[in-house]
């Protein structure tokens, strides 16, 4: 576990870095269960730094709220199943249709975003990501979303039975990438 910093520490921190870096990228847990998000990024702002977060799509009220008062300027999304075993793998902890409402709050507003999946041996095949590009859908003409794989990798992870498992060879991204291209056209491997 990462040890905590004060954020006052934190914007000490921002106020030193002014003019060299351009931004902070909030992930981590999930930062959009956070009911104070949005008061600390208008903080992160005031100090002229761009903002990106990372979120699993499980709260789409928040997602929206800061996508409507342009307090974020790039959302990165994952999309870890396909729809039908969102339920069957996460329970009542994240909800599909959650999911399905932030990748619509994406696709319909104006910040820039991507979708992305990291794909791990015994939990993804490529018809998977298939299914899961066809969730995300087209986006509207001219605006294709874009939709990245990331190989699994085995180190530092929750749960040490991971740390076992041997990521996807090229083979699989190929089979992967022409089940999910009559979708998204444009997805891409990381």
């Amino acid at each position: 576990k990462q040890a905590e910093i004060s954020q006052e520490e934190f914007f000490g921190f921002l106020k030193d870095k002014q003019g060299l870096l351009e931004g902070v990228a909030l992930c981590g847990g999930e930062p959009t269960l956070n009911p104070e998000l949005p008061e600390f990024i208008k903080k992160i702002k005031d100090f002229g730094f761009k903002v990106k977060l990372d979120t699993n799509g499980s709260n789409p009220k928040m997602l929206k709220l800061l996508v409507d008062q342009k307090l974020v300027d790039y959302v990165a999304m994952d999309i870890k199943l396909p729809k039908e075993r969102y339920g069957l793998v996460f329970g009542g902890k994240l909800s599909a249709d959650d999911i399905e409402e932030s990748i619509k709050i994406l696709k319909n507003g104006s910040v820039d975003f991507e979708f992305r999946t990291t794909v791990a041996p015994g939990i993804h095949a490529p018809d998977d990501l298939g299914r899961m590009a066809a969730w995300i859908g087209p986006g509207t003409p001219g605006k294709t979303p874009k939709y990245f794989l990331q190989n699994f990798r085995p180190e530092r992870n929750i749960d040490p039975a991971f740390e076992n498992l041997r990521p996807f060879g090229p083979e699989f991204f190929e089979q992967a990438l022409e089940k999910i291209r009559p979708f998204l056209p444009d997805a891409k491997v990381r």
